[in-house]
């Protein structure tokens, strides 16, 4: 048994069940014995790969998504570039590379910020970044940010915020909870509390029972704090994760250790717990506020911004074993069978602004 899920036991015996969000923050950002706060999960060594791992091009063709939204919408300066949930910091310094390329002027002048959480990845990041010459700030949340345009991105950062489960028990959807059994191991099962009729996906009515649903406030209240930055002062915002464009009945709850799949309830603190995210959700978070949400998968959207033609450029020099990785690589980023359909693509922007590879798309 981990220490955390021991304490977690301890503290079910103690005050009673809990439910999935409160469970999984416990696990991923626990001070003592989260994940997020104990471990190191990316690359071929730790739990699993992010894009930016995978090949230079995802975050050279992020970068110029970036850099093409800011002249679209007037160039302003002073502005903030800015990731949130960066990992080890990999597509910083491939962004941060690819900007000063494009417009040395932009990366000299522009305010660029890491909002992390974690004191370990923190210092991760710091080492990561450490021969860049330009300037680098962290923040624990946006409110710290420079009151001023915002260029944000997150990749793989909404999958892992808590969300909260109902089953069908009857005629009613009550919170999916964690306890414990008769053998004090822990345990899901339906507990007193029900969810708002009007906050289901329309096919819920018809769902057997047992069926499970997932609604993540501490994700919609996120994407309302970085919309209403982006309304009040102007920017753009490009956020990749797993997901899925209409909402729907299912479990995508799930816990990965060592790239493989494992029981959520197994080894709380030793595994990335995370769910799939309804992108159809924060997109009307953002046109709540007054702005404009474009979604396409991440296929479609690398693509669309040249990911082909880059891969060319990069193997023009080399020889066929580097072309044949660069290959692997659009294939696993690109791919339907691999991140390409999976992978789904918000881009926010203030109404009426128009950007690369979402133009035509919604």
């Amino acid at each position: 048994m981990t220490r955390l899920k021991s304490r977690i036991v301890d503290l079910i015996e103690a005050v009673g069940p809990m439910p999935v969000n409160e469970y999984m923050a416990l696990c991923l950002f626990d001070p003592r014995d989260g994940y997020y706060t104990t471990r190191e999960p990316f690359g071929a060594a730790g739990d699993f790969i992010t894009a930016p791992e995978i090949s230079q091009m995802f975050g050279e063709l992020v970068a110029v998504w970036l850099y093409q939204a800011w002249a679209a919408i007037g160039r302003p300066m002073p502005v903030t570039v800015a990731e949130i949930g960066p990992g080890r910091g990999t597509l910083m310094k491939d962004m941060l590379r690819t900007l000063s390329r494009l417009d040395p002027a932009l990366a000299n002048s522009a305010a660029f910020a890491m909002i992390e959480t974690s004191p370990r990845l923190t210092e991760i990041q710091k080492q990561m970044l450490g021969a860049t010459p330009l300037a680098v700030s962290w923040h624990e949340t946006i409110d710290t940010l420079p009151r001023q345009p915002l260029l944000i991105v997150g990749n793989e950062l909404f999958d892992a915020v808590p969300i909260r489960q109902f089953v069908r028990a009857g005629a009613e959807w009550r919170e999916r909870m964690v306890g414990l059994d008769d053998a004090d191991n822990l345990c899901f099962f339906a507990g007193v509390g029900s969810v708002d009729p009007t906050l289901l996906p329309r096919d819920a009515a018809d769902a057997p029972q047992g069926a499970i649903v997932e609604i993540a406030p501490a994700r919609t209240a996120l994407m309302a704090a970085i919309a209403e930055r982006i309304a009040a002062h102007g920017g753009a915002g490009l956020f990749l994760d797993y997901g899925y464009l209409r909402p729907g009945v299912g479990d995508t709850l799930q816990a990965l250790r060592r790239h493989n799949h494992e029981d959520v309830l197994a080894n709380p603190g030793e595994a990335d717990l995370t769910s799939h995210v309804d992108f159809a959700a924060l997109a009307a978070i953002v046109r709540a506020h007054g702005l404009d949400a474009h979604l396409l998968t991440q296929g479609n959207f690398l693509l669309g911004m040249g990911i082909l033609e880059r891969a060319g450029q990069l193997g023009a020099d080399h020889d066929q074993t580097a072309r044949d990785k660069l290959s692997d690589a659009v294939e696993r980023l690109a791919g339907p069978q691999a991140m390409g359909e999976l992978f789904k693509v918000l881009a926010v922007v203030r109404r009426g602004v128009a950007v690369r590879s979402f133009a035509t798309a919604d």
